[in-house]
């Protein structure tokens, strides 16, 4: 298969943010064993947003996850920010991932006694840090949210909690958002509003986003997708499109 790499705009030099080099991922041993990630390697670049899809077992969100930093790799190196995530020990990577990266999940991970406001500053003040004043207004604003603050989840629709999970994961300026299958749980009207918002955050404030998704209409937000198969990028296309997503998703099925 013809493999597509978007190209950067003219002049412009791509910052990687967050590398994958030759990741491997096996679990079980002997001749149970069973190999999830056979030698991924990829890059993200600063202020680009990259949807990551394949059949099930492919081994996209185990990719994702060893990304993260929220599964461990067999082999292979994660470099995020300089620091390769691969060598950190358990204690320094629960901080690398609270204090730089951001996380939303198709289930939204809320605290149901919290409101809306604390749920959005969980994470900052675990860290103790307290929140940049204007950036927490400028999140809340754009995701709507202003009127739900006082709001606990159980009072707030899907997607409304799932647009606050998405305040909180871009609240500490992360340097890479991972999101697996963040519309999984939303209708269609909620899910393009949480989609639109990522690409806003993309776009307008140079964050990078990682989303796993299995749906073509999530993926055309993105700038490029990764296609997985049998645990290796066998393609990438740029550009997407819901029609190209799913002419290339025929061609790999066939």
């Amino acid at each position: 298969m013809t493999q597509t790499t978007a190209a950067p705009p003219s002049g412009q030099v791509l910052e990687h943010v967050a590398t994958a080099s030759d990741l491997t991922r096996s679990y079980g041993h002997g001749d149970g064993t069973v190999a999830a990630l056979r030698g991924v390697s990829a890059a993200f670049a600063r202020g680009q947003f990259t949807a990551i899809m394949g059949p099930s077992g492919s081994g996209k969100s185990t990719f994702l996850h060893c990304m993260a930093g929220l599964d461990t790799v067999t082999s292979g190196s994660v470099v995020i920010g300089g620091v390769d995530i691969t060598t950190l020990s358990r204690t320094r990577l629960t901080r690398l991932r609270r204090d730089r990266l951001g996380f939303v999940f198709q289930s939204f991970n809320l605290l149901p006694m919290l409101t809306a406001e604390e749920n959005i500053r969980l994470t900052g003040r675990l860290g103790g840090r307290r929140a940049d004043r204007e950036w927490f207004d400028t999140i809340v604003d754009a995701l709507g949210l202003r009127g739900r603050l006082s709001h606990r989840p159980a009072e707030m629709s899907g997607g409304q909690q799932q647009r606050v999970a998405v305040a909180r994961a871009l609240l500490t300026r992360p340097e890479v958002l991972f999101a697996d299958e963040p519309t999984g749980n939303l209708d269609s009207r909620a899910g393009a509003e949480v989609l639109g918002f990522l690409r806003t955050a993309v776009d307008t404030y140079r964050q990078t986003v990682v989303m796993v998704t299995h749906d073509p209409v999530a993926a055309a937000y993105a700038d490029r997708v990764l296609f997985l198969a049998d645990g290796r990028i066998v393609t990438e296309l740029g550009d997407p499109t819901i029609d190209g997503v799913h002419a290339l998703m025929r061609r790999m099925e066939g």
